[in-house]
C-alpha cells in the first residue's frame, strides 16, 4: 500500500511538473515569436453597439498613427473574416479603415463560452473574469503581438499579456466593479447589481459585501498591469483611479458619437404639441425610477433606429435620460446634437461631463428625483421660443466636443507615447 501511495505521489508530481513546464514552453514561443502588431482583444464583434464603434474607430486611430503595425482582431465570432468585419465597420458606423490590408488576420477564439454571462448563474461578475483569462491564454498562444489592446473590459486577462511580453493597454467604458456598487450593497439597497431577496437578508448582504470586497483587490491587482488605460468619462476615470492606483497611466478619451445628420437638423421645433423622448433600453437600470413609473403605467412607445430615431430626435424639443450612474450617455450626446433640450440623470457622465456651460450658457437640466424630473420637463415647456433656441444652440455646441474627429485626436496623442519605438 505504502508503494502504490508513493508511486501515485511521483506520477501526479510528474504530471504536474509536465503540465507547468508545457505552459513555460508556450510562453517562451509566444516572446520569441511576437508580430509587430496589435492584438485587439474584442471577443463579441458581431454586436452593433458603441462598444464596436469604439473598436473600429480606434483600429483606424492606430493604422493612421503608426502604418506600420498591423491590427489582429481576437473574435469569438467564428463566420468573421478580414473582408466582412472591414465591412462592418463601413455598413453598420460608417469606419473606413485607412488600410484595410493591414486588418491582415483574424483570430478565431474556440473558448468564448467562458466568458458568456449564461455560464455563471451565480457568482458572474468573477466567473467571467477568471473565463477571460482562459480565453485570452487561447488568444495569445494562438498569435503574440507586440501590443495588446483590450477593448470589452476584460481586465483579468492583462496579467496573462504581460507574461506574453506584450505592452497592455486598452479602452475602458465602465469598471467591471465600481465603488458605488460596494456601497449599494454595504447599504442593503435593491437596485439592478443588488437583488431585493440579498438586500433584505442581513448575513446575505455581509456575504456579498466580502465577495465584492474580495473581487475589487483582484480587480485592483490585474488592472494595475496595463501600461495605459483609456476611459470613457471623468466617473469612469474617477472610479478607475481608485481601484487600480495608476493615475499617470490613464487618459480621458471621449467616445466617437457620429451626430453629423442630427448637427444638420433646424433648432426650431413645434410646440404643437411638444415632443418629448426617451431612447434607451428598457430595462431598469437603463431606463431609470421615473420612466420606469411611466413604463408601469401605460407608456410603452419609445423611439426606433436609424432613419426613425433622427425623424423622433429631429421633432423632439426634449429628450429624457434616467440611467443612474451611466458612464458616460451616448443618447445625451445625441439629443443635444439634435436640438432637443436634455433632461437627464444628476449622475455619472451626464453630470460630469456632457451636461454642463457652454460659453456661460445652460445646456440642459439634471434631475434624480420624479418631481426634479417633471419640473425639467414643465420648465422645457413653459420657455420661450428665444430662450429654447439659446439653450439647443450651446447644448449643440456642446455635444460637437464628443464627435469621431475628437476621439482620433485623443486617442493617438494618447498612444503615440506607448508606440512610439523608432520605426514610425
Amino acid at each position: 500500500m505504502t508503494n502504490w501511495l508513493v508511486l501515485s505521489a511521483v506520477i501526479t508530481v510528474t504530471a504536474v511538473i509536465a503540465q507547468a513546464v508545457r505552459l513555460v514552453l508556450m510562453v517562451i514561443n509566444g516572446w520569441r515569436n511576437r508580430k509587430k502588431a496589435v492584438g485587439v482583444f474584442h471577443p463579441y464583434t458581431n454586436d452593433g453597439g458603441g462598444g464596436e464603434r469604439v473598436l473600429w474607430c480606434a483600429v483606424k486611430a492606430i493604422q493612421d498613427e503608426n502604418p506600420n503595425l498591423d491590427c489582429v482582431i481576437y473574435t469569438g465570432d467564428h463566420d468573421a473574416s478580414p473582408d466582412s468585419l472591414t465591412g462592418r465597420a463601413l455598413d453598420r458606423f460608417g469606419v473606413k479603415l485607412i488600410h484595410p490590408p493591414k486588418l491582415c488576420q483574424v483570430v478565431h477564439l474556440h473558448r468564448r463560452k467562458w466568458v458568456e454571462e449564461t455560464t455563471y448563474p451565480r457568482f458572474t461578475m468573477i466567473g467571467q473574469s477568471f473565463g477571460s483569462i482562459y480565453l485570452a491564454w487561447e488568444a495569445l498562444c494562438k498569435y503574440t503581438p507586440l501590443y495588446y489592446f483590450d477593448t470589452s473590459g476584460y481586465a483579468f486577462t492583462y496579467p496573462v499579456a504581460r507574461v506574453f511580453g506584450c505592452k497592455v493597454f486598452c479602452y475602458t467604458h465602465y469598471p467591471t466593479i465600481s465603488l458605488d456598487m460596494l456601497s449599494r450593497v454595504h447599504g442593503r439597497s435593491s437596485m439592478y447589481n443588488n437583488d431585493s431577496l440579498i438586500a433584505k437578508s442581513a448575513l446575505l448582504s455581509r456575504f456579498k459585501v466580502i465577495y465584492y470586497t474580495l473581487f475589487s483587490w483582484l480587480y485592483s491587482i490585474v488592472g494595475s498591469c496595463a501600461h495605459l488605460a483609456m476611459v470613457n468619462s471623468s466617473w469612469t476615470q474617477s472610479h478607475i483611479e481608485k481601484l487600480w492606483g495608476i493615475g499617470a497611466r490613464i487618459r480621458r478619451v471621449y467616445p466617437p458619437c457620429d451626430t453629423s445628420r442630427l448637427q444638420a437638423l433646424p433648432l426650431e421645433k413645434s410646440m404643437k404639441p411638444p415632443k418629448i423622448v426617451s431612447v434607451a433600453q428598457f430595462r431598469p437600470e437603463k431606463v431609470g425610477i421615473f420612466m420606469w413609473s411611466l413604463w408601469n403605467q401605460g407608456t410603452h412607445s419609445y423611439a426606433g433606429v436609424s432613419s426613425d430615431l433622427v425623424r423622433l430626435l429631429g421633432g423632439a424639443v426634449a429628450g429624457i435620460h434616467s440611467m443612474t450612474d451611466e458612464h458616460f450617455g451616448i443618447s445625451v450626446v445625441e439629443y443635444m446634437a439634435a436640438g432637443a433640450i436634455p433632461i437627464a440623470h444628476n449622475s455619472a457622465g451626464p453630470r460630469m461631463d456632457i451636461v454642463l456651460p457652454e460659453d456661460g450658457k445652460k445646456t440642459g437640466f439634471l434631475a434624480q428625483s420624479v418631481e426634479e424630473y417633471a419640473e425639467a420637463i414643465i420648465e422645457v415647456i413653459k420657455m420661450t421660443e428665444n430662450e429654447r433656441l439659446e439653450m439647443a444652440a450651446a447644448a449643440r455646441k456642446r455635444a460637437s466636443m464628443f464627435s469621431e474627429q475628437m476621439f482620433y485626436e485623443d486617442f493617438k496623442a494618447a498612444v503615440r507615447p506607448l508606440f512610439y519605438d523608432g520605426t514610425k
